[in-house]
């Protein structure tokens, strides 16, 4: 049975056996510059966490290399014992080079310690979604999952895992995986200006299956920018904003993850998130994402 969702934005849409708010809440910039370290302003980062949950969001999405190890554990120190209906999503196949890389990590023993530990640095027993994060910094790359994925399905048996999904994957990519395990979300960069997964989304819509997409602003040619800054003016709203509720917008199954570290931005970007858009502005955003794809940014 599907738990009940808070007035949010957007509503609410399954993952799993659970339905979250279709707002929820990305940890990555809780950890410190680059990603890399603890935050500056710890107390901070944990309020941020805590008005989270207490706005109502019950998505919090996090990863192990965040950090590493970072983020998990604020999260932990802020939540734990975690309230009734908050799903954590984490992501594993990457780790942190001393360079701030994202090298991958996809072999199955990496794979298996990852998870344990997001387990322990989380405090639970089970995780409840893993996202497989595929290909490489310069986007999704073609090639089989069944490997890595087959480990993860593994750790589902064993009771590690409750869901799984996938992360920078191609469309191939996904029905391999929907052909080896039931899958609950696709998480891949996408917004007014990166479009390429436009079919996806629709097919993914009719599966029940969400799909979360990161950088709202990622991407955006300086032509887009400022189509998009002109529409932001006309509506007395910021372009984050915008494109927020653009995405919510564009399809019932999108689950936003938009991070902060203060918690002013976090409330902006939740009043932000439900702009009523006039269809003048759909008109001229629908014609940003007509424009020549962009270079996709570095993860």
């Amino acid at each position: 049975m599907h738990t009940p969702v808070p007035t949010l934005p957007g509503g609410g849409w399954p993952l799993g056996e659970s339905t979250v708010t279709r707002f929820g809440y990305g940890a990555m910039r809780l950890a410190g510059p680059g990603v890399l370290g603890p935050p500056a302003d710890r107390d901070g980062a944990l309020a941020v966490l805590r008005t989270a949950v207490d706005l109502g969001i019950t998505h919090i999405d996090t990863a192990g290399a965040y950090g590493p190890r970072v983020t998990n554990r604020l999260i932990r120190e802020a939540l734990h014992p975690y309230p009734a209906g908050l799903r954590l999503v984490t992501k594993v196949g990457a780790v942190r080079d001393e360079q701030g890389g994202w090298p991958p990590a996809r072999r199955p023993d990496e794979l298996r310690r990852a998870v344990h530990e997001n387990l322990d640095d989380l405090g639970l027993d089970a995780l409840d979604v893993v996202n497989l994060r595929l290909g490489d910094a310069s986007g999704p790359q073609p090639g089989s999952l069944a490997e890595p994925f087959a480990a993860l399905v593994d750790l589902q048996r064993q009771g590690l895992i409750r869901h799984l999904g996938v992360s920078n994957a191609t469309a191939a990519q996904v029905a391999e995986a929907r052909s080896l395990a039931p899958i609950v979300c696709v998480q891949n960069l996408y917004n007014l200006a990166y479009r390429q997964d436009d079919e996806l989304i629709d097919s993914l819509a009719d599966q029940g299956i969400a799909y979360v997409p990161f950088f709202p602003l990622g991407g955006f040619t300086p032509v887009q920018s400022t189509a998009l800054s002109a529409v932001a003016d006309r509506l007395g709203a910021t372009p984050i904003s915008v494109t927020l509720a653009w995405l919510l917008r564009r399809s019932p199954n999108i689950l936003l993850i938009p991070g902060t570290s203060s918690v002013a931005h976090l409330r902006e970007n939740v009043a932000g998130a439900g702009l009523a858009l006039p269809d003048e502005a759909l008109a001229a955003l629908e014609g940003i994402g007509r424009r020549p794809r962009p270079t996709r940014p570095a993860d």
